[in-house]
């Protein structure tokens, strides 16, 4: 999906909590401390090569190399590139300031994954979820998308673009209203503009 096709999305969706809700998620991807931390993992059937692509390049363009994930693989082959033999042993070395981002396209998780989930959990790292109504998965996870196939205003694939774009966005800045902010900006109203020389 290119970038056009996701401006058009994010447009169809702007009336709806969809967007917001996208921007949510992708912040607490963005919350992984280091490069290497963000754990991407799917199913046996369907591992997230796609969005892992996605996630890589977001992390190029936005200077954020925390973003670029580390794909969990079921069966890893020993001789694939050392980036694609990381199997789902890595979970067992998961730890606090690392997110495991989870993507199910299936209705239910298979337990080994649950299991292993479980255990990253208990030894502090954030869990993230995608998945398509597997509430035992969102029930795991410290935060999550859960998309009804039948009623969700947008495909699975479409909300892993959603994401994937949200994810490389720049976090606004909160606009400050303490004390200070309000008597600069009062000075600035009574004082007039500034002309320089």
């Amino acid at each position: 999906m290119e970038a056009e096709h996701v401006a058009t999305l994010r447009e169809l969706l702007a009336a709806t909590p969809w967007l917001e809700r996208t921007e949510e998620f992708a912040r607490a991807l963005r919350d992984t401390r280091e490069a290497g931390g963000l754990l991407l993992v799917g199913t046996p059937e369907e591992e997230p090569w796609h969005l892992a692509a996605h996630l890589a390049d977001e992390s190029r363009y936005a200077g954020l190399p925390q973003l670029s994930p580390t794909l969990l693989r079921w069966n890893p082959s020993p001789d694939a590139p050392a980036h694609l033999r990381i199997g789902l042993d890595r979970l067992a070395e998961a730890r606090r300031g690392e997110t495991l981002f989870v993507v199910s396209p299936e209705r239910e998780a298979p337990i080994p994954l649950l299991e292993r989930i479980d255990d990253a959990r208990r030894t502090g790292a954030t869990i993230l979820a995608l998945d398509q109504g597997d509430r035992e998965l969102a029930a795991l996870a410290h935060d999550a998308i859960s998309l009804d196939p039948v009623e969700a205003p947008v495909s699975f694939e479409g909300m892993q673009h959603l994401v994937s774009s949200a994810a490389g966005k720049p976090a606004e800045r909160r606009q400050r209203h303490g004390l200070r902010d309000r008597i600069s900006r009062f000075l600035d109203v009574v004082s007039g503009p500034r002309i320089l020389d």
